[in-house]
């Protein structure tokens, strides 16, 4: 996570290091980049007789840089450690997101529908946290965020986030979730948690082909995965995975017959990726990750109705769907992500360094679609009032590149242990936004009277908002982790950053546990933390279509410090700040059997959300509305303090039966609850918070997820069978209602919610499985609500476990 020294102020011009490393990792067609595994453990620090080399091969342990394994039962800080063989091997759901958010309660991944780019990308997140308040690593290395900002949907609004269905299920081996602060040992985003994604390199080869589908008979699912390790020369290793899938829209829409779709978006993702490591010299291995995805993906956006209707001649042409149409936003995604390092040992000293790149593009094109102001002019001059049905929109990009120089030492004589860890990063990033063709954005008449300018469904990027933005960062950290007694130990983190775009800031983080017994221990953390504000977040800029009771509404997102904003009296981002506490306990009564238990806080100061809507009767920018030819604005900015308090629950327990059964039981249970504490508004806006963080807003800021979660598993297996029964229970949620409670419409409150899954494996043999079962088989569905004033136009959200309904599918799994 951290770098090698540079000059505090140098910056690494495109042209050098950061361009030498990346040609170096991508030329010739035969990239290999990465990290073995988590640079935050340690290598093995025990000392070696001279004439003996040295093991280098690290473990990971999230939330601890010492070299020693342990386990979420025994860690200072909570961490649960999630094996993915049984998920590859067995499990219902084909994507990483789906199969965490059916296993793990502090976790949240919603499928959003009806919600623009945010039903291609699948957010995740913590404990009831933004998708970019959560910092994920991949062998122990940041990973990039996506250079989609999320804007509509009930989940991680105005958030950015890391795409976890770029990850392969079979190319991982582990993934690691430290339900903790961590900003003092990781840096930006670490405020609600970490996960680690460590990839597998084993030696062998496996391969599953899967499919489902809903019990309506749609959204059909396709899967076909493989993974091989071998031998990289006489004492490397490299592990090769490809993934194919492919799954078909859904469409839950009502009436029967009804224009709209809504359900699951349309997506063919082809994954490949690498992981691998060989020693150099004694005591010298170069280790490397690659990881490349192509994902095509459709979403339906709200329909435009047909003869008849107010949308002609506003929004279409009698000429050209005179029955109505749906357009399609479809998009293109580019990600790459690549890791590529050396670890050594010097004397008693570990060393590692790592440049890791990583890169998310985003294109749209929208089809089934019309610019009407250009259809309409076409009919006003005599033409048959056409226009495209196509349109290039535009897009967006994001680059992420990270040098990271990690040292560490384990002194087994000094107290019971202890070990000491520094380092350095270097990040530098780039945001880029595209505009579409003119056909996408432009008023073919000038003054919005033949039709609305833009393609139907999403307006393209305008020349105004294209542009690319960079910044770069630089930071140093210290951990100091010690055994004071047989029982006793406790950690102390310190780290620094410097950002070229907002300044310093310094956070810290103590933590300690205390084995009370053998089997008992108690655990405890306070830490202070900070969140940079993306670039997304600062520099997107667009105009949009949403539509509010149903009726369509033109929105400007106005870009931090641009014209609008500046107008609005609404000042530049800068980090937020955050506050964590943590107090448990673990306990493992016998062999088989475990828990934990921890309570928390998370205090964040001056959180960046999206501010309500400013419309055109706004006394200060009211005008610059009318002028642009839009009805609402909104923007992004530091404007609230917010507590989140939550337990979090987890029991494991293993038992053999008569007649040779096996039972293996799994409870976990997350509570939390979010409340926005108070409202800074700027000089310009006091005695207009409400305009500022609307209700509605602020309801998604503190309920856009469940307030309870909670998983019950069982496991039952004799000879070649394994059944798994396992019920999820998702809590209840209020959001807002665009005519809200002072309208006369009461919040739209969705009722707690369980889901049933059920699944039966077959061993052929040791090396074969075939598994048939479903999900959510009750079909059950979030509360109906009145669909116009929901934010997707649906009779309910795309909230808890979505709105498909009950699944079913069929795994394949052979081992080679």
């Amino acid at each position: 996570m951290t770098q090698p020294r540079l000059a505090p102020r140098a910056r690494l011009h495109r042209a050098g290091l950061f361009r030498a490393v990346h040609c170096a990792l991508w030329l010739g067609g035969s990239l290999f980049a990465g990290s073995a595994l988590a640079q935050d453990a340690a290598q093995d620090a025990a000392p070696a007789p001279a004439s003996e080399a040295r093991t280098l091969e690290t473990v990971s342990v999230l939330g601890s840089r010492r070299s020693q394994r342990s386990s979420d039962t025994t860690s200072i800080s909570p961490v649960d450690v999630l094996p993915m063989a049984k998920t590859v091997e067995e499990g219902a759901q084909f994507d990483l997101a789906q199969s965490l958010q059916y296993t793990a309660p502090a976790f949240n991944s919603t499928r959003q529908s009806g919600a623009d780019g945010a039903d291609l990308v699948d957010s995740a997140a913590l404990r009831g946290l933004g998708s970019d308040q959560t910092l994920v690593l991949v062998n122990g290395k940041r990973h990039h965020t996506t250079a989609l900002l999320n804007l509509f949907g009930a989940r991680n609004r105005g958030n950015t986030g890391t795409d976890l269905n770029t990850i392969p299920l079979m190319a991982i081996d582990s993934v690691e979730i430290l339900r903790d602060g961590a900003a003092a040992q990781y840096g930006s985003d670490a405020i609600a948690g970490v996960m680690n994604i460590s990839l597998k390199k084993r030696k062998g080869c496996e391969a599953v082909a899967g499919y489902g589908q809903y019990s309506k008979g749609d959204g059909e699912n396709w899967l076909a995965t493989a993974y091989c390790g071998f031998g990289l020369g006489s004492d490397g290793s490299l592990g090769i995975t490809g993934e194919w899938q492919d799954r078909g829209r859904s469409d839950r829409s009502e009436p029967a017959g009804s224009p709209r779709i809504i359900g699951d978006s349309k997506i063919r993702n082809e994954t490949l990726f690498l992981n691998g490591d060989k020693p150099l010299a004694e005591n010298v291995d170069l280790y490397f990750t690659l990881g490349v995805q192509r994902r095509d993906a459709s979403s339906a956006a709200f329909a435009r109705d047909g003869l008849g209707s107010e949308d002609i001649p506003s929004r279409n042409s009698a000429a050209m769907y005179p029955d109505g149409f749906v357009p399609f936003i479809d998009g293109d995604i580019d990600d790459r992500f690549g890791i590529l390092g050396l670890r050594w040992a010097m004397g008693e000293w570990n060393a590692d360094l790592s440049y890791t790149y990583g890169y998310n593009k985003l294109r749209y094109t929208i089809n089934n679609t019309l610019n009407a102001s250009i259809a309409n002019l076409d009919l006003i001059n005599g033409g048959k009032g056409v226009s495209a049905r196509s349109f290039d929109a535009g897009g967006f990009s994001f680059e992420q590149n990270t040098i990271n120089f990690d040292v560490n030492r384990f002194y087994d004589q000094v107290f019971k242990g202890l070990n000491v860890a520094f380092g350095l990063e270097r990040r530098d990033e780039e945001y880029k936004i595209f505009a579409g063709e003119p056909g996408s954005y432009i008023d073919a008449d000038g003054v919005g009277e033949g039709g609305n300018a833009g393609s139907q469904g999403f307006p393209g990027f305008q020349p105004a908002d294209a542009g690319a933005h960079s910044r770069d960062s630089w930071s140093a950290y210290a951990d100091v982790e010690a055994d004071f007694t047989e029982r006793f130990t406790a950690g102390v983190a310190l780290r620094y950053e410097d950002y070229s775009d907002f300044g310093k800031t310094t956070t810290g983080k103590l933590a300690a546990g205390f084995r009370a017994t053998d089997t008992l221990m108690f655990r405890a953390s306070a830490s202070t933390g900070f969140r940079a504000p993306s670039l997304q977040q600062k520099y997107f800029s667009s105009t949009i279509t949403d539509f509010v009771n149903g009726e369509p509404v033109d929105v400007v997102i106005a870009p931090n410090g641009g014209t609008i904003a500046n107008a609005a009296g609404l000042p530049l981002l800068t980090k937020e700040k955050s506050r964590n506490y943590t107090l448990g306990l673990t306990w493992s009564p016998t062999a088989d059997t475990s828990l934990t238990l921890d309570a928390y806080r998370i205090d964040i100061d001056d959180r960046i959300v999206l501010s309500g809507r400013f419309d055109t009767t706004d006394p200060t920018i009211g005008t610059i509305l009318d002028s642009l030819g839009v009805g609402q604005a909104q923007f992004f900015v530091n404007s609230v303090d917010t507590r989140t308090e939550g337990v979090d629950f987890t029991f494991n327990n293993e038992r053999e039966l008569g007649n040779d059964f096996k039972l293996g039981t799994f409870f976990a249970l997350n509570l939390n609850r979010t409340k926005v504490n108070a409202i800074h508004a700027p000089p310009a806006l006091v005695g207009r918070e409400d305009v500022l963080l609307s209700e509605r807003e602020r309801l998604f800021i503190e309920q856009g997820a469940p307030k309870s979660k909670a998983v019950l598993g069982f496991d039952l297996s004799r000879g070649a069978w394994d059944g798994n029964l396992k019920l999820i229970y998702f809590g209840p949620q209020t959001l807002g209602t665009f005519s809200g409670t002072a309208g006369g419409v009461p919040n739209a409150r969705y009722k707690a919610k369980s889901s049933v899954d059920l699944s039966v494996t077959y061993a052929f043999s040791d090396n074969t499985k075939l598994t048939v079962g479903g999900a959510n088989l009750l079909n059950v569905k979030p509360t109906r609500q009145n669909p116009d004033e929901t934010d997707n136009g649906h009779i309910f959200d795309s909230v808890q476990f979505g709105l498909n309904g009950a699944s079913y599918f069929v795994r394949l799994w052979h081992k080679f």
